[in-house]
């Protein structure tokens, strides 16, 4: 798989894995400098099982700990992936 770009326009900001022709992302929203709300994970079908969306909620997760960024978990995998990782709970409210 190739590597998670980050991708930030204004207030919006977006990971993206892309593999061939699909695109796997986690879009954001900037609440501001020290929190973001996870909004969405896609995961298309031709990238399902392959663990794309884990990949992007560990890059979200390991960003928000280097830039001391507390994220709000509105995004149900973003959410159900917290509840599997108890050692998230100092990035993910």
């Amino acid at each position: 798989m190739s590597e998670i770009a980050r991708e930030i326009d204004g207030s919006k900001g977006r990971y993206v894995l892309r593999e061939g022709a699909a695109e796997a992302e986690l879009t954001y929203s900037i609440l501001s400098p020290g929190r973001i709300i996870a909004d969405h994970t896609g995961v298309p079908d031709a990238m399902r099982g392959t663990g794309a969306g884990l990949k992007l909620v560990e890059r979200l997760v390991a960003d928000a700990r280097a830039e001391g960024v507390k994220v709000v978990a509105l995004c149900p995998f973003v959410k159900a992936q917290a509840k599997r990782h108890p050692d998230w709970a100092d990035v993910i409210e």
